[in-house]
């Protein structure tokens, strides 16, 4: 039967900007990037994609100006509608007017996580509840790398972030494995989730971006801990780690979970003409797609 066509999708994954405007959210890594081509890139992880969706090279043809994109619901309820993508989550912070308005215009469509940050201590840590009150956030969000200075994912200063999701019930996502950008990995080893499981077996665990090279080493930890889970973001389908297809066939269809990467390297368009060429089982689809998202975020509640 392979992918249904009849599965209201959610996306744990999208932007809602393009162009210039979400250039500039990557300028603070252009700085702390040290090589050339880094700084100069559109997208800081371009080099990794094909066809960035409306990034300038994508945009500008030989004999007419690149135009801006729209932005917020404008830009992604019509990708959404096209590919039956019921909801998506999207990151929101008290700057950014574009989610916050997906948010409290469509609230059926869209629901938020929050970025932390691990060095601004325990005033970060208040961020996150505000985030909390304010928007109703169902998930905080990490980039170890992406920190100056980095944060391990083990590292204590992460600890009051992860008492603090579990307090609020809020799952943790976090990047794990080699980052995108060209920033040091140590860092984002898969290994150290181990001692986060250990330490906060109530906190639900979600792997964000891959969790490359190791990606038999996360499917032993997912086996191991109950509360750690994996989410496709930032993967165009056809690359989806085998190891990761092949634990979600067999004893990890409650474990992974589908995520986009829309607009920042991957259009909707390329994942869901990918996607049904994955090879999952029947019985799979309708987990990966929807039903553990709702579980895990606890999207019925």
């Amino acid at each position: 039967m392979g992918m249904p066509s009849d599965v209201g999708v959610i996306d744990l994954m999208m932007g809602t900007r393009a162009g210039h405007a979400a250039r500039a959210q990557y300028d603070y890594l252009r700085r702390y990037a040290k090589d050339s081509d880094s700084k100069d890139m559109e997208f800081v992880a371009e080099y990794m994609f094909k066809d960035v969706p409306w990034s300038e090279h994508a945009r500008h043809e030989e004999d007419q100006p690149a135009e801006e994109p729209p932005e917020g619901a404008e830009l992604l309820l019509p990708a959404m509608d096209r590919h039956n993508v019921e909801r998506a989550m999207i990151g929101v912070h008290w700057k950014a007017e574009a989610a916050q308005a997906c948010l409290r215009d469509h609230p059926e469509r869209f629901f938020a996580s929050f970025e932390i940050n691990p060095n601004k201590g325990m005033d970060g840590v208040r961020r996150l509840v505000q985030a909390h009150e304010e928007w109703g956030v169902k998930a905080a969000t990490a980039f170890p790398a992406g920190y100056l200075p980095q944060v391990p994912i083990n590292d204590k200063k992460m600890y009051p972030f992860y008492a603090k999701c579990v307090e609020l019930d809020i799952p943790m996502v976090i990047n794990a494995g080699v980052p995108g950008p060209r920033l040091p990995m140590a860092c984002q080893d898969v290994a150290l989730l181990d001692e986060v499981c250990f330490d906060f077996p109530e906190l639900r665990l979600v792997t964000r971006h891959g969790c490359e090279p190791w990606t038999d080493l996360a499917v032993k930890l997912m086996l191991k801990w109950p509360n750690l889970y994996y989410c496709t973001s930032a993967f165009a389908p056809k690359y989806y780690p085998r190891d990761v297809v092949d634990y979600a066939n067999t004893r990890g269809s409650d474990k992974v979970m589908y995520a986009g990467y829309f607009p920042m390297g991957l259009s909707l368009d390329r994942i869901f003409s990918e996607l049904p060429d994955v090879s999952f089982r029947d019985e799979v689809w309708p987990k990966f797609l929807r039903e553990n998202a709702l579980q895990v975020f606890k999207l019925d509640h």
